[in-house]
This record gives structure tokens, sequence and C-alpha cells, in this order.
């Protein structure tokens, strides 16, 4: 069974040092892909805009900078506020996010009860695939134990 943890919250979307504007979104994490956070921006556009990236990444950006490339991510003071700023980049643009603290490290902390780090591998059910993969069949059996024809068949010798 997988369980999803989720977070509505609002984040600020900087537009400049001065002003910035308010922008809904969905924190996801599911135990079935382990690995990953996932945030929905819901910013007023036909569909929404969805980042995936390392929980491991958000864990860690919560306390000291950390990221490099398209996902950069750090904690600060805003006005008194604790928040993490989030620095997305794509071909379509860049991006500044804060989000609270407190709401981030609440949902990180329930994200890392339903899965505890270091044990992200056992939920992807690599074992039991593999274990699957490569248990014999009654058919492997009557593969191996027919006879097979031979290279050396003599057929086409002179």
């Amino acid at each position: 069974m997988h369980t999803v943890v989720e977070r509505e919250l609002e984040l600020n979307l900087v537009l400049s040092p001065e002003r910035s504007i308010p922008v809904p979104a969905r924190l996801t994490y599911r135990t079935d892909d382990p690995y990953a956070v996932h945030i929905t921006f819901h910013v007023g556009s036909d569909a929404p805009v969805g980042w995936t990236f390392a929980r491991e990444l958000l864990v860690e950006g919560v306390f000291r900078p950390c990221g490099h490339g398209d996902v950069r991510i750090w904690p600060t003071k805003i006005d008194a506020r604790s928040v993490v700023c989030v620095a997305l980049t794509s071909p379509d643009g860049d991006a500044l996010l804060e989000a609270p603290s407190p709401v981030v490290s609440a949902w990180l902390e329930r994200t890392l009860l339903a899965v505890p780090p270091g044990t992200e591998s056992g939920r992807l059910g690599m074992d039991e695939a593999l274990a699957r993969l490569l248990t014999p069949t009654p058919a492997d059996d009557l593969w191996l134990s027919e006879p097979r024809p031979s290279d050396e068949s003599g057929e086409g010798e002179a």
C-alpha cells in the first residue's frame, strides 16, 4: 500500500526585491516514488506547472544552501519570517519562490516518518521484481532439458 503526503500552501513568487505575488501550490510526496518530491504551482494558466526533484535536496535546503543547475534551495529570513527560497531554472525562464519554513519543515517531517532516510530503496520493490524475474518456471525446466541441435551436426560437410 502506498501513502501520499500532501500539503497545500501559498508561496511567494519574487518578481523584484520590492515585489512578489502569492502563488497557490501543493507539495506532494508518494511512498511509491520515495526519492522525489513534487511541487505543483497553480499560476493561472490552463494547466498547473509541476516540478519534481530529490527529497534530499529539499531536506538539506531547509538548513543550508544546496543544489545547482535547475533547482537551488536555501534558508533565509525575510522581515523576521523564516523562509525557504527555491530557485528554478528552465528553458521557459527562471523563478524565485519563497515558502514558509515552518510549513515546509512540518510537511517534510511527515514524509520522513512515512519513509525514513536510507529506507527508500526498500519501497521501490526492486528485490521482489528481481526475485520474480529470476524464479524458474516450468517452461524453463523444459527448455533446459530438451536436446538442442549442435553446430557440429556434420551437415554440409564434403
